[in-house]
């Protein structure tokens, strides 16, 4: 890839105002098809590229042109470099990519970013790569790997339970533990078991459903029946945790903010020799009576000075659902930060 500097412009480019200080830079690539792949059919990413450098582009061949401010047009000429190289070993771009990788490197620039992309976790029966989408996520799967006990806190749609299932089955298919064993509380939106239909199964098998869809998307069903029926993944409320020493086992509790104290200080204490735990859950999505104190908060405030133990906490930014998701979560927090002040 080659990077021709034109000097300053005072033009227009994509009916954007560009300033007599901008600078315009041209980058060839040897392949035309390799710019295509960074930015989508049609180019159909280049929109959003503008948006998060702050830059004019536009592909003609397989040169890019880029216009605008000389440190946002540097920036830019680096994204593009690494998306061209993400391109040549193999991976598939998507829009979410190109912006989350602008992002990176101007909030990281010492990083690279085939190696938090790149990092693959996991492939799945049907052959795709799950890999982190942030530093974040890539610094989650890496705190995973080098330690036995690791909290993520943050909103919903952030990878912290989907990330820490991947690297379950991963360590499993690996033979480095001998069962998964995945939990969360059965306690929701102030429901009570007794109250519902059907014997304890049927009871506590919606609040595990999001469990057994992620494990599906992860391995073919059929495979994972077997491995259910084996007893090598469990899937079962908290509760079932009592009074069990799990061993040789990479554990998984979701939703952490609906235990108790006395709740999450069994589950902790289950963990036995050649375990992992991961403890997931969003402090900000409390559904246990007022009265009550989340195990998840109150083991951040006990636990986080021990050594060996890590926590990873996740905001807005690190969300990688449907982009409108990140947009709605911060206007939740606006709505929640204006009426507490008006309160």
């Amino acid at each position: 890839m080659r990077s021709h500097d034109s000097g300053r412009s005072n033009g227009k480019n994509g009916g954007s105002d560009v300033s007599v200080s901008d600078v315009s830079s041209e980058i060839e690539v040897e392949d035309a098809g390799l710019l295509l792949k960074a930015f989508g059919p049609g180019c159909s990413y280049l929109e959003s590229f503008e948006r998060e450098t702050g830059v004019n582009a536009g592909i003609r061949g397989n040169r890019i042109l880029l216009k605008g401010p000389a440190a946002d047009v540097a920036r830019a000429e680096r994204v593009i470099g690494e998306l061209v190289e993400l391109v040549k070993d193999g991976r598939s771009i998507k829009e979410i990519d190109v912006v989350r990788g602008a992002r990176i490197i101007d909030e990281h620039p010492h990083m690279n970013l085939t190696s938090v992309l790149n990092d693959v976790v996991l492939v799945t029966s049907r052959k795709r790569m799950i890999t982190p989408k942030s530093l974040n996520q890539k610094i989650y799967v890496e705190k995973i790997r080098l330690n036995d006990l690791v909290f993520s806190i943050g909103p919903a749609g952030t990878g912290k339970t989907y990330l820490a299932m991947a690297s379950a089955v991963s360590a499993l298919n690996e033979k480095k533990f001998k069962r998964i064993i995945l939990t969360r509380p059965a306690v929701e939106a102030g429901e009570k078991l007794g109250f519902l239909p059907g014997d304890m199964v049927e009871k506590v098998n919606p609040y595990l459903r999001p469990l057994y869809d992620a494990l599906h998307d992860m391995m073919d069903m059929e495979r994972a029946q077997n491995l259910i029926s084996q007893g090598i993944i469990e899937v079962a409320p908290l509760a079932f945790m009592r009074g069990r020493t799990l061993n040789d086992s990479f554990v998984i509790l979701d939703e952490a903010q609906n235990a108790s104290v006395e709740q999450m200080k069994m589950f902790l204490t289950r963990l036995g020799y050649s375990s992992k735990a991961v403890v997931t859950g969003d402090i900000t999505q409390i559904d246990l009576p007022g009265s009550m104190t989340s195990g998840l908060v109150h083991a951040e405030k006990v636990l986080k000075d021990i050594k060996g133990i890590e926590f990873l906490f996740f905001d807005d930014e690190d969300v990688v659902r449907h982009p409108l998701v990140q947009q709605i979560i911060k206007a939740y927090e606006r709505e929640e930060h204006t009426g507490k002040n008006n309160g």
